[in-house]
C-alpha cells in the first residue's frame, strides 16, 4: 500500500496487553486532533508480536513497550521514536507533542526522498546474530514465525524483551562475556549529559555538568540536527547514534542550530562511558540476576548503615532487598543468602558500587558453573559465601 500510494510507512510495536504505556497509546489513537491528521499522511501498521519480525530492518530497545519506526516503502528508515529510563515513569522520556513532532520530522524527510538517501544509510542496522527472534536457540523449540491465534495466543507470543534476553543467553550459553553494547544497550542522551526536551525533536532542555555533553560546549536551546551524519527527528534517534559508539570510547560529531545558525560540535566519549546509564531498571535486568546474583536485587546500604557496620567510604556495601525464591532465581537462597544481608565483597572485588556494577563483573568476568567466594554482614557479623553463576 505504501509503493502505491506513495506515502511512508508507520510501524508500532507494541504487545496489546501492555499496561505501562497504555496511557501513551490510547491517547494517541483516540484524542489527539495535532496527531490524528499526521497519521493519515502515513501507511500505519501495529504489531502486536515480534515472532517472525525482520530483524534485519527492525532494530531497535527491546525494553521498550512502546517503539515506532518511520520508514519508506523500499525499507530506508527515516526515524525512530520511544525512549524509555523507568520501568513506570515516562514523562522526561515520551510525549504526544515530541510524537508529533518525530511524524512531521519523518514526512520532511519523505519529502526529500530519494535525494536524502545516503544520510539516511546508516538508520539501518548492521546484520543480526538471527534474522527472526524465533530463530534464536532458546526461542526456536518453544515458538514459531507466527502467533497461535487458534489457541495459545498468549503462550505463543514473543515479546520485545525476549529478543534481549535471547541475545545475552546466546553470549552466555557459549561461555562469552555479554557485550558492554548488549549490557548497556541504546544508551540514555543522560548519560553523556544530555537532558533532552520530550515534547521537541531532539532539543537541549538542560546539560549536566561535568559530562562529555558539557565538555563539548552543549547548551540549553541547542536544536540536534544531526549526530554523526545522520538527521535526528527524536530522542531514540538520539540514542540509534549512540549505540553505534564503541564501549572504549570516541567522536560523535553534532551539527547544532544554536539561535538561528548552526554550529559544528565534537562530543568525545571515553573508554567506560555506558557505565553512567543504568540498566537496572531493564526488565532484561531479571535474566542478568539469575546468572550473575542467583537471584538476588540488591541496593547501595544507605548512609546510616555503612556507619553502623563500619564500611568506609568508597567500599562496597551492597544490600540485599530480594532474595529469589523459585528454581534458577533460588540459587542464592540455597546458597545461604537472606534478605537484609550486605555484600561488602564479591570475586575478590571491593569497589562494586551499585547492582549494575555487580551484575555488569559477575555477567562478563566470572564464568557459569563457578561458585564466587562473596563476603557478606550479617547482624554485625562478617561471613563467607560462595555464590553460583549459572547461565
Amino acid at each position: 500500500q505504501a509503493t502505491e500510494t506513495g506515502k511512508p510507512l508507520l510501524v508500532v510495536l507494541r504487545c496489546i496487553p501492555c499496561e505501562e504505556c497504555v496511557k501513551l497509546d490510547d491517547e494517541l489513537v483516540d484524542a489527539d486532533p495535532v496527531i490524528r491528521p499526521l497519521l493519515e499522511k502515513f501507511v500505519c501498521v501495529r504489531v502486536v508480536s515480534t515472532n517472525g519480525l525482520d530483524l534485519n530492518l527492525f532494530q531497535y530497545d527491546t525494553d521498550q513497550s512502546f517503539a515506532v519506526f518511520m520508514l519508506n516503502a523500499d525499507r530506508t528508515i527515516y526515524g525512530r521514536f520511544g525512549t524509555r529510563s523507568h520501568r513506570t515513569e515516562w514523562l522526561g522520556d515520551v510525549s504526544l507533542k515530541g510524537l508529533a513532532e518525530a511524524l512531521q520530522g519523518a514526512l520532511e524527510l519523505h519529502a526529500n526522498y530519494p535525494a536524502n538517501r545516503a544520510l539516511l544509510a546508516g538508520k539501518t542496522g548492521p546484520k543480526p546474530l538471527f534474522d527472526s527472534p524465533e530463530k534464536f536457540p532458546k526461542l526456536r523449540e518453544r515458538y514459531t514465525s507466527a502467533i497461535d491465534y487458534s489457541g495459545a495466543v498468549a503462550k505463543s507470543c514473543i515479546h520485545c524483551h525476549q529478543i534481549g534476553d535471547s541475545i545475552r543467553d546466546y553470549y552466555r550459553d557459549r561461555g562469552e562475556p555479554i557485550p558492554e553494547t548488549v549490557l548497556h544497550p541504546y544508551p540514555h542522551p543522560r548519560s553523556i549529559g544530555l537532558v533532552l526536551d520530550p515534547t521537541r525533536r531532539a532539543v537541549v532542555q538542560s546539560v549536566t555538568p561535568n559530562t562529555p555533553a558539557a565538555a563539548a560546549g552543549l547548551h540549553a536551546g541547542d536544536s540536534l540536527l544531526t549526530l554523526n551524519g545522520q538527521p535526528l527527528i527524536s530522542m531514540a534517534d538520539v540514542q540509534w547514534v549512540l549505540q553505534s559508539v564503541a564501549p572504549t570510547g570516541g567522536q560523535v560529531h553534532a551539527v547544532v542550530d544554536r539561535d538561528g545558525s548552526q554550529q559544528n560540535i565534537t562530543i568525545q566519549l571515553q573508554d567506560g562511558w555506558r557505565h553512567n546509564d543504568d540498566f537496572t531498571w531493564r526488565v532484561s535486568t531479571w535474566g542478568l540476576r539469575r546468572m550473575g546474583a542467583g537471584g538476588l536485587k540488591m541496593k547501595p546500604a544507605d548512609e546510616e548503615t555503612r556507619r553502623k557496620l563500619k564500611i568506609a567510604d568508597g567500599k562496597m556495601a551492597l544490600l540485599i532487598d530480594y532474595v529469589g525464591q523459585y528454581n534458577e532465581h533460588a540459587a542464592a537462597k540455597r546458597a545461604g543468602f537472606q534478605v537484609n544481608d550486605v555484600i561488602v565483597s564479591f570475586d575478590g572485588q571491593q569497589k562494586l558500587m551499585t547492582e549494575a556494577e555487580f551484575l555488569r563483573h559477575a555477567v562478563t568476568v566470572a564464568k557459569a558453573g563457578q561458585k564466587v567466594p562473596t563476603a557478606i554482614i550479617r547482624n554485625g557479623r562478617r561471613m563467607k559465601l560462595e555464590l553460583p553463576m549459572q547461565k
